[in-house]
């Protein structure tokens, strides 16, 4: 590295660099300068999109809560346009809805897109539940043991051993299920489900 004694000697040097390199300085300015306002468009963009998609999250959820005749179609056109964690909660919601009509298999398309649209581990525990719920509904006895794998959050231990229960018992291995509630029962269960997983293990000794 070059060492400078005098002050002019310094100014010259950095007149010749930018002589020498001031359009590629001039350059990097602009690129720069552009990428910062090319991100703070972009980011501007993305929260007008949620926020957008928030709304219209809102009013599709009221509209299906609501019973209106055009609740299904507005649920399904928004989750159409929506990959996000709104298409995913208005998803659960649409399943939800189809269980109470008894429309298991359109239930499970709803969860099955949703399983795969949200990398929230919780709400992906949630929404591997419901569908091993549905597919228990439809005695998809083995889809539902494979769904139920899938759920890894120790927060959802207990539901999923509970279900894994039912599971077994439609199976005809009480063994199995006598196993899965005891886990249940050994795990962080709210007092209800403990109620409940006992109530069904003493079932199973009867």
């Amino acid at each position: 590295m070059e060492v400078y004694s005098t002050e002019n000697e310094q100014v010259d040097a950095l007149r010749r660099f930018l002589i020498e390199n001031g359009k590629a300085l001039a350059i990097g300015v602009v690129i720069g300068i552009g990428a910062l306002l090319g991100w703070r468009y972009w980011q501007n963009h993305q929260q007008a999109e949620m926020t957008g998609a928030s709304q219209s999250y809102q009013q599709a959820s009221e509209a299906l809560t609501g019973g209106k005749a055009d609740g299904v179609a507005l649920a399904e056109k928004f989750i159409e346009k929506n990959a996000n964690n709104y298409g995913v909660l208005a998803a659960l919601q649409l399943a939800q809805h189809e269980v109470d009509q008894k429309n298991f298999a359109k239930a499970e398309q709803q969860l099955a897109w949703a399983q795969g649209q949200t990398k929230d581990e919780n709400l992906k525990s949630l929404i591997d539940l419901r569908l091993a719920r549905v597919q228990l509904q439809e005695n998809k006895l083995d889809d539902a043991l494979k769904t139920l794998d899938l759920i890894k959050a120790t927060g959802w231990v207990a539901m999923a051993q509970d279900i894994r229960g039912d599971v077994l018992v439609k199976k005809g291995d009480v063994k199995g299920a006598r196993e899965a509630y005891s886990k249940g029962l050994a795990s962080d269960a709210s007092q209800s489900l403990q109620g409940l997983l006992r109530m069904k293990l003493n079932n199973l000794s009867n």
